[in-house]
Parts: structure tokens; C-alpha cells; sequence
């Protein structure tokens, strides 16, 4: 099984890149990282069964160059993300919005997962079931949105999810084997979350190791049938 990693340097790319080495020797992993490679337990991971590529998720010209640099995929997952910036939390009200930060949501929360479908497509042609993740979030589904605030994170996480559905109506007719899906991980402990934790309840803030668990959970128990849906970490279906 071969299984590429978008954005395996961060939280809960680098607990699937573990997971996925811990779960069978018969695993091969390509995984990304954005400026340097990490270091598990204070060193590189280096493995013969995982296979480091430098890469700008946002950039089209380093996905294509990556897609000529890898064969046929069993699994994609895409695990990068944007919530805020060293000067720029999420907007409280919409007065607080500000173009710049909206295109930056836009750009790392919405391009990665297009871009890579437009290359990786060809990749994911097999006889067995396929898989074409990305990671979303629930304060990007319409239906469940009730308090408002975060404008820009909410925007390109909804963005994100009709580019998901979109994909997978396509591919239910050119990829009939593969299962297209948007993951919602919870509240997770990782840099990502840490300026938001403090009015989070300890059993709902996840280790990135028990999201990663809960996302090969789904890849076990979902195929082509579940298609185009948004899972929570639960197993639940989200609504759009």
C-alpha cells in the first residue's frame, strides 16, 4: 500500500506517517514537509519505508513536480491547514476583517486539496478502492454554523468542502473505485489549536495520535458508496 502524506510535518501529519509505518510493513509513505524535515523522539525519522519531499502545498508548479515524482497511490491525505498568523488571530466580527488574511486562509485552507486532485488523479486509478482525504473542519459546514465570528477560517473551510463534494460527483464517473472525503479531527492538541485551548474541556482536546487512529478508522470502514461526505472524528456524517 502506498500513502502520501500532504503536510506530514505538522501535528497530525506526522502522528499519520507513525500510525501508517506502525500499522503494516507492507506500507510505503511519501510525505511532505513545508521548510524542514521533522525530527520524531529528537531525530529524523529515517526509514526505508517513508519518503521525505520538500514541498509548498500552496504552490502548483511543487505539486505537479511531486505527482511526476511518485507512482500510484492507494491513500491521499492532505493535512494542511491555516487558522491563524504570529500577528492575526481569527475575526471576532466581521469590522476585524482584513483581504490579506482572508486570501491567506483561501490559499492554504482551499488550493492544496484542488491542486493536488488535478494532478494526483491519475495516481488513484486502481482496481482496489482508493482514498482522497482532506482534512476540513465543522466551523465550515453552512447548516451548522449558529454563533458566527471567524470569517475567513469558516470561509475557506466551507470553500474547502464544496471543493471536496465537487471532486467527488466528478470522480464518481472517471474514479468509480475511490472514496473522496472531508475529516473533521475535533479539537486537536497541536500549534495549530494551542492559542484557543484554554476553554476547551481535557477529554475534548485530542492528541494528534488518537486522530489519526480515528482517521484510519474511517479509511477501514468507508469505500467508494460513502463518497463525497463530511466524517467526523466520531464516524458521524456531518451536514454540509
Amino acid at each position: 500500500m502506498k500513502i502520501l502524506i500532504v503536510g506530514g510535518s505538522g501535528g497530525i501529519g506526522s502522528a499519520l506517517v507513525r500510525l501508517f509505518l506502525a500499522s503494516s510493513s507492507d506500507v510505503v509513505v511519501y510525505a511532505t514537509y513545508r521548510t524542514q524535515q521533522p525530527m520524531f523522539e529528537g531525530r529524523r525519522v529515517e526509514n526505508h519505508r517513508v519518503q521525505w519531499f520538500k514541498l509548498d502545498a500552496t504552490s502548483e508548479q511543487d505539486i505537479c513536480s511531486l505527482a511526476r515524482s511518485i507512482s500510484n497511490l492507494d491513500v491521499l491525505i492532505n493535512a494542511v491547514g491555516t487558522l491563524h498568523l504570529p500577528d492575526q488571530k481569527p475575526e471576532k466580527t466581521v469590522n476585524q476583517f482584513n483581504a490579506d488574511f482572508f486570501n491567506h486562509n483561501i490559499n492554504t485552507n482551499v488550493l492544496p486539496t484542488i491542486f493536488l486532485a488535478k494532478y494526483f488523479s491519475k495516481h488513484l486509478k486502481s482496481r482496489r478502492h482508493t482514498y482522497f482525504v482532506s482534512i476540513s473542519a465543522r466551523i465550515g459546514s453552512i447548516e451548522d454554523n449558529r454563533v458566527g465570528g471567524w470569517i475567513s477560517y469558516r470561509c475557506s473551510k466551507a470553500a474547502l468542502n464544496m471543493a471536496i463534494k465537487t471532486i467527488s460527483i466528478e470522480w464518481k464517473h472517471k474514479l468509480p473505485g475511490c472514496c473522496v472525503f472531508a475529516f473533521h479531527p475535533g479539537t486537536t492538541d497541536t500549534r495549530l489549536s494551542q492559542p484557543f485551548q484554554k476553554n476547551v474541556p481535557p477529554e475534548q482536546l485530542f492528541t494528534p495520535d488518537y486522530v489519526a487512529q480515528k482517521i484510519l478508522s474511517l479509511l477501514n470502514a468507508k469505500g467508494p458508496k460513502d463518497t463525497g461526505k463530511f466524517f467526523s472524528y466520531a464516524g458521524e456524517e456531518i451536514a454540509w
